[in-house]
């Protein structure tokens, strides 16, 4: 029997749903989800293993106009993802009236591989917005096939899935058939820490924060961490810390409990926060995190 296997990448522009239609296809929280645009910053592997194939899906951050070095980096995974998709799914929402990086719409204008242009959040909109969005997208994708979606109610994925399998090229695995994911397990438990600081930090602040995994001791019956959120100024610092170190506390639990769900042990964390002035716009201190 012949074996599937492929690069299915997602991308689109800020806040379009591309972290929840990533986990949803998964079957795993994989990426962080909040309500603010520009949450996720890497491209992150989520691989779906089977008998007869192996579906690598790969979530990226949203497509943007560079403001900072850490913009540039985020697009570069963009731009990589577009180039390396066996298939790929581009993902709008019914708000969107156009995208906002006419480049990257460009280069999908121009793909040679098989285009799903999904028309996410249908649940929030009506029938007549549905038809305007899926004209409009006929129209500037004629070789991408469209569907309404909603991810986050798990509406008519189940097509785009099928789809998928249908399209993905045969190949033997790229990947161990164990693996959910290319990114060691240090990587979830920082971006579960930076989406808590997303849910409770309001403005510049989380958008400026890094977290650094300093220390991750599995040990018989407990999993001992030492996380350090870097921020960019000492303004930050004290948001971040709070009146009586309320805030960084709050984060600190809520980060633990699902540390705890994600890897089945109890889990010690200590979080520190440090400051490393316009880490954001230094290539250096990019590279030094990761970028």
């Amino acid at each position: 029997m012949t074996h599937k296997s492929g690069f299915v990448n997602i991308v689109g522009s800020p806040n379009v749903g591309k972290s929840t239609l990533m986990n949803r296809l998964v079957g795993e929280k994989l990426s962080i989800v909040t309500s603010k645009a520009q949450t996720t910053r890497h491209r992150i592997l989520g691989i779906v293993n089977d008998e007869d194939y192996q579906i690598v899906f790969s979530d990226t951050p949203g497509v943007v106009n560079a403001a900072y070095k850490l913009h540039e980096a985020m697009m570069d995974y963009v731009n990589a993802s577009i180039k390396d998709a066996d298939v790929l799914i581009f993902i709008t929402d019914t708000k969107e009236n156009e995208m906002n990086h006419k480049e990257t719409l460009e280069k999908i204008q121009k793909l040679k591989v098989p285009v799903l242009c999904l028309i996410n959040k249908i649940d929030l909109s009506d029938q007549e917005k549905v038809t305007e969005r899926y004209e409009y997208w006929q129209e500037k994708l004629p070789n991408a096939l469209i569907y309404p979606v909603s991810a986050l109610h798990d509406f008519n994925v189940a097509s785009v899935w099928a789809k998928i399998l249908e399209l993905v090229p045969e190949n033997p695995a790229y990947y161990d058939k164990e693996e959910l994911s290319d990114r060691p397990m240090r990587f979830f438990v920082s971006e579960i820490i930076r989406e808590k600081i997303f849910i409770h930090c309001d403005k510049e602040v989380p958008y400026s924060c890094q977290v650094e995994i300093e220390e991750y001791l599995e040990e018989p019956n407990i999993t001992r961490i030492r996380a350090l959120i870097i921020v960019e100024r000492d303004s930050q610092k004290g948001i971040l810390i709070g009146k009586g170190g309320e805030m960084l506390k709050r984060i600190g639990r809520e980060s633990r409990l699902e540390i705890e769900k994600f890897i089945d042990q109890k889990v010690f964390m200590e979080t520190f926060v440090k400051v490393d002035k316009d880490w954001r716009s230094t290539e250096n201190k990019l590279k030094k995190y990761g970028y």
